[in-house]
């Protein structure tokens, strides 16, 4: 058995797992609501990681996802991975970020971690399964890091997951305090 695979193939599954986690609890408005001037919503960025495994652990090793998935397209609208329309549920959303992950998963392991790729969009485009892991464990975290900070907008809610937050076990006048003082330091630099 190869320990790294396994070892990033843990991490991945773990990332997947937080990012479904961000969508418990809320309404379809909550989900779907864009809280950056960018337009960063929760379910758009799970719509966006279900293209990332599908385009990187399918097309990058001549593994094709049986789906045809409309916004992958070369000539799709630019950003159209990173909202579900109307017509899009959230268990559509859901459901084909799941199937990438068993699509992805069999990639991963059915191939060894030096296979080669090739992944167009990048300069000189070869790589390994080693490199897309890695790759695609970071984007994946660096993603479901902004989803901690548009769940944490829309309802305070914060963590890996449910029951584990990694935060202080501390209550909410401990963190109105906490504000307070990381206000008045940052407000000691508005004039500067």
């Amino acid at each position: 058995m190869n320990t790294m695979k396994t070892d990033l193939h843990h991490y991945l599954r773990d990332v997947r797992e937080a990012m479904v986690w961000k969508l418990d609890g809320l309404s379809e408005h909550d989900i779907r609501r864009p809280l950056t001037p960018t337009g960063t919503n929760l379910l758009g960025l799970v719509k966006h990681l279900a293209g990332v495994e599908l385009l990187y652990f399918g097309l990058v090793f001549g593994r094709p996802f049986a789906e045809h998935v409309p916004w992958l397209r070369q000539d799709a609208e630019p950003n159209t991975d990173m909202f579900a329309t109307a017509e899009e549920s959230r268990s559509d959303i859901v459901g084909l970020y799941q199937r990438a992950w068993a699509h992805a998963d069999t990639t991963i392991e059915e191939l060894p971690l030096d296979t080669v790729g090739h992944v167009e969009w990048w300069p000189g485009n070869k790589t390994t399964l080693h490199r897309v892991l890695v790759h695609v464990i970071a984007e994946a975290n660096r993603h479901v890091g902004h989803a901690d900070i548009v769940r944490e907008l829309v309802d305070g809610a914060v963590g890996l997951n449910q029951g584990n937050d990694f935060m202080p076990a501390v209550d909410k006048a401990w963190w109105a305090d906490y504000h307070a003082a990381v206000t008045k330091v940052s407000d000691g630099f508005a004039q500067q």
